[in-house]
Order: C-alpha cells, then sequence, then structure tokens
C-alpha cells in the first residue's frame, strides 16, 4: 500500500473513531442564526514598533515582537519610542493590525464570509469595552467532530465557554469559534479534515478580514480545540507558525507529515492516558515535532498543575508543554487555567 494510502486510511479511521460519542464532556447541539458581517478597513495605526525592547530583564512595551520574559526588571526601549517594564510574565509590544484606530461593523454574534465560493460560519466575541485603539489578542477555539461552533461559544463542553478562555481573558482578548463543513463520508459531522486546504484557506480568511476591520494584536494569535478541533489546532501550528504564536491542543495529533514545515511555535498539550480514540502515543508524537522544531532537549522539569512537564532547553520565547492525565477521551477539567495563562504569558 502507498504511503499516502495509508496516511488517508488512517486519517479516515481516526475521523470516524472522533464522533461526538467517543467524548466524555461534548455535547453535540448546534445552533445560531447566520448572518452576515462585513466592515472595510483603514490604515495602520501604527502605534508601537517593529522590534524588540531592549534593556533590563523585562522587555518593554513599544517593541513589536514577540517573546517570553521575566516579571520585574527595567524600563527597556524598542521600536518607535520607548517602552516599559510591563507586567509579570508579559512580552514585548504588540504589532498592531491594519483595524487599529478605526470605526468597525464588526459586532459579537454568528456571521458568514464567503471563501473561494463556499459561505463560511462563525461566532465572533469583541469585549464588550472594545477600544479600536488597543490591540487585542486573537484567540481560535476549534470544536471536535460531531460539534459545532454554537457548542464551543456556548460553553457546551468541559470548561466553559470557549473552553473557559471567555470569563478568564476578562476583555482582553477577541475570540471565535469557527464552524466546520459537513463531511458527507462521516454521517455529514461537522469537522476540521482540511480537504485540498479548504480550513486553512478558511482560517486565512477570516483573519484577513478581523485583521482589517478590528484591532488586533497580529504577535499575540492563538488557537486551542478538543479532539478534531486538537488535530486542527496542530495543523495551524505546523503550517501557520508564522502567524500563530502558540497553540493549546487537547486529545490531538497530527495527520501524517505537515504540508508546510514551518517554524518554532510555543505548545501546550493535554492528553487522557487511557484515551482509546487518540492514543497517547499519537498525541505524543505530534507533541514531539514541536520538540524539535522548537530545538528542545529530551530533559523536561515539572511544572504546574501536575502532572505536565515542560521540556528544557527550547528556543527563546517558545516553550512546549505536555500534560498526560488520568482520564480518557474527553477535555481535560483543569485545562483552561493552564491555558490562559500559558497564552497571556506573551
Amino acid at each position: 500500500m502507498r504511503l499516502a494510502t495509508r496516511v488517508e486510511a488512517r486519517a479516515a479511521a481516526l475521523v470516524g473513531a472522533l464522533l461526538l460519542g467517543a467524548c466524555s464532556g461534548c455535547a453535540g447541539s448546534s445552533g445560531g442564526t447566520t448572518g452576515s458581517s462585513t466592515g472595510s478597513g483603514g490604515a495602520n495605526s501604527g502605534s508601537g514598533g517593529t522590534s524588540f525592547g531592549s534593556g533590563g530583564t523585562n522587555a518593554g512595551s513599544g517593541g513589536g515582537g514577540a517573546g517570553a520574559t521575566s516579571a520585574g526588571g527595567t524600563t527597556g526601549s524598542g521600536g518607535v519610542g520607548s517602552g516599559t517594564g510591563g507586567s509579570p510574565g508579559g512580552s514585548t509590544g504588540a504589532t498592531p493590525s491594519a483595524g487599529c484606530g478605526q470605526a468597525t461593523t464588526l459586532k459579537s454574534g454568528t456571521a458568514t464570509i464567503d471563501v473561494s465560493g463556499t459561505s463560511r460560519t462563525y461566532i465572533l466575541q469583541i469585549p464588550s469595552n472594545y477600544d479600536p485603539s488597543k490591540p487585542y489578542k486573537l484567540i481560535f477555539g476549534f470544536h471536535w467532530l460531531g460539534g459545532s461552533a454554537s457548542d464551543v461559544a456556548s460553553g457546551n463542553i468541559i470548561g466553559g465557554a470557549y473552553y473557559g478562555l471567555s470569563s478568564r481573558s476578562a476583555g482582553s482578548a477577541i475570540l471565535v469559534a469557527p464552524d466546520g463543513l459537513p463531511d458527507p463520508s462521516q454521517n455529514n459531522n461537522k469537522g476540521w479534515p482540511n480537504t485540498n486546504g479548504q480550513d486553512v484557506a478558511f482560517v486565512k480568511a477570516m483573519l484577513q478580514q478581523f485583521e482589517s476591520n478590528l484591532c488586533i494584536d497580529q504577535s499575540r494569535i492563538f488557537s486551542t480545540g478538543f479532539s478534531y478541533g486538537g488535530i486542527f489546532s496542530l495543523t495551524l501550528g505546523c503550517e501557520m507558525s508564522d502567524v500563530f504564536r502558540a497553540i493549546a491542543p487537547e486529545s490531538g495529533e497530527l495527520f501524517g507529515s505537515c504540508r508546510t514545515k514551518g517554524g518554532p511555535v510555543a505548545v501546550w498539550q493535554a492528553q487522557g492516558d487511557s484515551d482509546t480514540t487518540v492514543p497517547p502515543a499519537s498525541a505524543q508524537s505530534a507533541n514531539n515535532y514541536f520538540v524539535t522544531t522548537n530545538h528542545c532537549s529530551t530533559q523536561t522539569t515539572a511544572v504546574s498543575p501536575s502532572p505536565c512537564v515542560t521540556y528544557q532547553g527550547c528556543d527563546a520565547g517558545y516553550p512546549v508543554t505536555w500534560c498526560e492525565f488520568s482520564g480518557g477521551h474527553m477535555p481535560w477539567s483543569q485545562a483552561p487555567d493552564p491555558v490562559w495563562a500559558f497564552f497571556n504569558q506573551f
């Protein structure tokens, strides 16, 4: 059997197993009224800078790059203007999108977007106190096979809305729950097979719309998801590492080799040790891809919450954390706090 055929067969078998019935703590309802959401972007407000802040032990907010730093420290400078010490665990300044400083017609709720002639749906959550001059984190939450954008946005899963990140972000992030397409080979359950790159194209179309019409921090774009949503988050980390700062897949694996070998991306990954749908060895193999890509060593150190470990020697600003908990194919109940902390450090 050809390698490509074996990979396709493995993917088909796994996708079949990822049906909603295999997930403890997931619900399969869908909802929301589809509407349209459009708007035109404006000029880049140009706040911040385009280089890392320098000086002290905590990078200043004036730079535009991303990177992990330590708490405290002194004032740094970077880009245009000077940065300030920043918050503990913070990073260099924002990279504002073209929508910063512009009025927007995008609103929270369900919307559609055309992607190469196919209508795709997503649910957007913009902070109620949205400030068009403030660059926001952008977090994607992808649903499992048989789930929907509505399930993620409404919290119809362990952890709460947007995998628990809605309440924890406290208005500091723009959240989006995309909707997968029905798969005829899987009883029309929605998922993320990325056939001919259609789901990656969907993400790119959303990014173009959001960055043009909202004030997005382009250096702080993240993805999370469970099961098929975790698989697709891993795909994005592999194929769009130049866009996504960090990913947090749960119960996910890579389907064969990534079509585009990208650069480093920060990874936080959770996996049940008795999962028979996505075997722990398959999830660990995906994690190992990023351990190698981020030039980490094989040595690990325990981190909170237990039993998580983080790999040592990774490229600066690109940590890899692995959490193999006691359980089956389910979202980890302890994941929301460490996932938010992981994203928020950048």
